[in-house]
């Protein structure tokens, strides 16, 4: 029987970093995945290839806005196949790169899939064929999680995808309903409208991107009224069957009425959600709550003291950099650290067009936990950059503690978001308050100058903006 000090479960941005390192502190370390490279959903599956994509239909967009400025290109021939190609190549280059990464640190690495025999003991069901018992002193769980499904509208039709296989291109069709107005839903509908299918989207709340402060939320909402097919709000699917030329979708609205209509392909995108069967966990000491997550504490460690949990199975956000620090803190915990996961601050992006990025407390979230707060904004109408870009449909919002005038979240909306979040996620984690970032000087024209502007507006001193503070 083969011996370990440290296995990982899962070789996804959690997984894989935890194990290397757990490497790099000196321990020695088996990593179990599926895959043959390391890489999970996130780079198999999910943030990599859907970016790939995204960033094609940035381009078409674009192509689509130099109208405006005097420049006109002829129609684009769209190569679905060399597409397709490109973005498995995409993949296949990072998700190799990580591997070879793992065999430079050692990393005993194993394909297939594992579950726990004992607090101390797993049996791995190897792809190549077989089984083996690995004896550990520590485990990491990082299996990630699945695609959740409605029960309902489940039929066996190509026409029908998922998150999963709408990343395999099948085909660019001439109608895509889009159920669910979340993250992953929106940004693969923008990839399809942008190649030339006419998108709808339907979603059971009032507003898309639940959760999201909604002066972010609207710039997009605005852009997809004008883009997309159809969005329907507070309305629901209640029933699917493929037809000849599609798959006819009933379709109840807010007020009750029921229509029907034919979409040639219909994308489901309702989440992800935590499944932790066939691992084995009934012969460890480990315990799951309610809605399906390992129960952790500050250092990722579950109720059996040998044991770890990190990233979507451990509970949300279900992000992936939110895993790989999660999986850092179980590393040094394991080698005996003084570690704890505590964040001040986690990003979330969405990449649609505009990006929208958020960071530390939302506004609806402040109103919920009755929260005294002041908002501070910097409309991007105003940005020098963002008029140069002209792309004016973007905001910067700083969620601001107005007796220490410490940021407590940040917010925005408007192209390259993504990247410009960081810079709010390290003010709050310093603990910086409005004039730290009012005084940092910026360069100009940047995007990021409307952070500092944002600032100088809560003191009622923005040099583009006149709003004079209320005294």
């Amino acid at each position: 029987m083969e011996k370990t000090q440290v296995v990982v479960i899962g070789g996804g941005p959690g997984g894989y970093a935890a194990a290397y390192l757990a490497s790099d502190l000196g321990m020695q370390v088996t990593l179990v995945n599926l895959d043959k490279n390391p890489g999970g959903v996130c780079l198999y599956k999910g943030c990599i290839p859907s970016k790939a994509l995204l960033h094609v239909a940035k381009l078409l967009n674009e192509t689509e806005e130099a109208k405006n400025w005097g420049i006109e290109f002829s129609k684009p021939k769209i190569d679905l196949d060399k597409l397709r190609d490109w973005k498995n190549k995409v993949v296949d280059k990072l998700t190799s790169g990580v591997g070879i990464v793992g065999r430079q640190r050692k990393i005993n690495f194993i394909q297939g899939k594992a579950s726990f025999l004992s607090s101390s003991k797993l049996k791995i069901e190897k792809t190549a064929g077989g089984n083996e018992e690995l004896e550990f002193e520590k485990a990491i769980i990082a299996i990630g999680s699945v695609i959740a499904e409605i029960p309902s509208l489940k039929i066996n039709s190509k026409r029908v995808l998922n998150s999963t296989t709408a990343l395999d291109l099948p085909a660019i069709p001439k109608s895509l309903l889009v159920i669910g107005g979340g993250y992953i839903g929106l940004e693969l509908g923008s990839v399809y409208q942008a190649l030339g299918s006419k998108v709808s989207v339907v979603e059971m709340t009032d507003g898309l991107l639940p959760g999201a402060d909604r002066d972010l939320v609207s710039f997009l909402a605005k852009k997809i009224d004008k883009t997309y097919e159809k969005v329907m709000l507070s309305s629901k699917v209640v029933e699917m069957h493929e037809v000849n030329d599609g798959i006819n979708v009933k379709i109840e609205e807010k007020d009750g009425k029921i229509f029907e209509m034919v979409y040639d392909y219909v994308l489901i995108s309702v989440g992800r959600k935590p499944d932790t069967s066939g691992l084995g966990l009934e012969n460890t000491k480990v315990k799951i709550n309610q809605r399906g997550w390992i129960v952790v504490n500050e250092q990722m460690r579950t109720d059996d003291p040998d044991i770890y949990a990190i990233g979507d199975i451990a509970g949300e956000p279900m992000l992936a950099h939110k895993a790989s620090h999660e999986g850092r803190v179980a590393a040094e915990a394991i080698a005996g650290h003084k570690t704890a996961f505590e964040p001040a601050a986690i990003p979330a992006v969405v990449f649609t067009d505009p990006e929208i990025a958020w960071a530390g407390l939302t506004e609806n979230q402040a109103k919920e936990k009755g929260v005294n707060y002041e908002t501070a904004k910097f409309p991007w109408a105003a940005s020098g950059r963002a008029i140069t870009l002209d792309r004016t449909d973007g905001i910067t919002k700083l969620i601001v503690d107005p007796e220490t005038q410490r940021l407590l979240g940040i917010g925005l909306c408007g192209p390259g978001a993504g990247e410009l979040i960081a810079e709010g996620v390290l003010a709050i984690e310093m603990g910086a308050n409005l004039t730290d970032l009012r005084l940092t000087i910026h360069p100009h024209p940047t995007l990021s100058e409307t952070i500092m502007e944002s600032a100088e507006a809560f003191f009622g001193q923005s040099t583009h903006i006149y709003k004079p503070k209320k005294r």
